[in-house]
Order: structure tokens, then C-alpha cells, then sequence
């Protein structure tokens, strides 16, 4: 097999920054939010992910940066690749990329730009996913979450409330970001058998 950008389950591998800026451009070039250019952007989130995690590969290149550190270039990068999505609401695959990247980062070096990413992309997602309208990922990540984000309570199936309890309880320490999302679903007061609503009030 001749790919030099493979992804799956274990996530990704690119040869070269050339090869990866080549893959950024296939992202950036498919029609905004459609499904054939979903794969191709978890590709790129696993390699921010694998660069974080050892400082090293293609999304590092040009720059010194420590293993177990995110910093602003990865911040833009992740943004990046999240904005070719277009208008499409934050899919599960990629809220759980990001979840990733954020658990393999011990050190913050981009002055909590992440987590401000981070909480705005996995809220965009929770919400579109319990049935909310939400605004276009461009909106959603450049806005303060309180402008596009609608106040009080907002009903949650019982999966997706599961899911973000299971991917919050993974994280060792506990975050600004944690506690934010934590706050959000009513975690900071129970973590029952179901959890029905999100408090974006909190």
C-alpha cells in the first residue's frame, strides 16, 4: 500500500510536512461539510494529536515544541481543519478527535485558546446531536459560547449524555475545560444513571 497518510483506529501517520499540508489542502478543496471529506479531517486531528503527544512529525515541522504540549500553531491548525467542515454541525467522530488531542496534552502554551476551541466544538456537537439548531462551525468557534448558545435548559438523550460522561470521567485532571463541560451537563451535582439536560446557563 502506497498512502502516505493512513488513518483508522490507531490513528494516523504522515510521512512529511509536504504530505500533510497536501492532505490540509484535500480537506480545505471538498465541498464544505460533506461526508467524503469527514475521513480526511479525523486523519489530520489524529496526526495534531500524534504531534502533541511525541513533539515531533509533520504538524510540528519549522518549530520547537515539547511532547505533551499544545501550542498556538496546533490550536490554528485544529481550528483549521474544523472550519472545512462548513456548516455541518461538529460530528461525533471529531468531538471525540478532539477529546483526543485534549487528553494527550498535559501542557497548555497557546493562552487557553484550546479550551476555548475545545468547549465551543464539543458543545456545537452536543447541541446539533440533542436537536438544537446551531450556527455555522465558523460562527460557533469564533463567537463567545453565550452569543449563539441558548440560555437555560436544553433536552439530552440519555446516549449522548453516557457518551460525554464516559469521555469527562477519561480525563485525569480536571481542567478549566472539564469543569466547563462538566458544568454544563449538571456533572459538578450528580452523575446519575441518565443525565437529562444541558445547563447552558452554567
Amino acid at each position: 500500500m502506497n498512502n502516505t497518510m493512513v488513518a483508522g483506529n490507531m490513528g494516523s501517520r504522515s510521512e512529511s510536512a509536504a504530505d500533510f499540508a497536501r492532505l490540509l489542502a484535500r480537506i480545505e478543496e471538498s465541498p464544505a461539510g460533506r461526508e467524503a471529506a469527514v475521513e480526511p479531517r479525523l486523519a489530520a486531528l489524529a496526526a495534531v494529536r500524534d504531534g502533541v503527544i511525541t513533539g515531533e512529525g509533520p504538524t510540528t515541522a519549522g518549530r520547537i515544541h515539547f511532547s505533551r504540549c499544545i501550542d498556538a500553531a496546533d490550536t490554528a491548525m485544529v481550528r483549521r481543519i474544523l472550519l472545512a467542515g462548513g456548516n455541518a454541525p461538529i460530528t461525533r467522530a471529531e468531538a471525540d478527535a478532539l477529546f483526543d488531542i485534549h487528553e494527550a496534552a498535559v501542557e497548555r502554551v497557546d493562552r487557553g485558546a484550546f479550551d476555548d476551541l475545545f468547549t465551543k466544538a464539543i458543545t456545537h456537537h452536543v447541541l446539533a446531536a440533542a436537536g438544537e439548531r446551531v450556527p455555522a462551525r465558523a460562527l460557533a468557534l469564533d463567537l463567545a459560547l453565550a452569543d449563539w448558545a441558548r440560555p437555560g435548559k436544553v433536552a439530552v438523550d440519555g446516549e449522548i449524555a453516557a457518551w460525554l460522561k464516559a469521555r469527562l470521567n477519561r480525563k485525569r485532571r480536571h481542567d478549566g475545560s472539564i469543569v466547563a463541560l462538566a458544568a454544563c451537563i449538571g456533572a459538578a451535582a450528580s452523575w446519575g444513571a441518565s443525565i437529562a439536560a444541558i445547563d447552558l446557563a452554567a
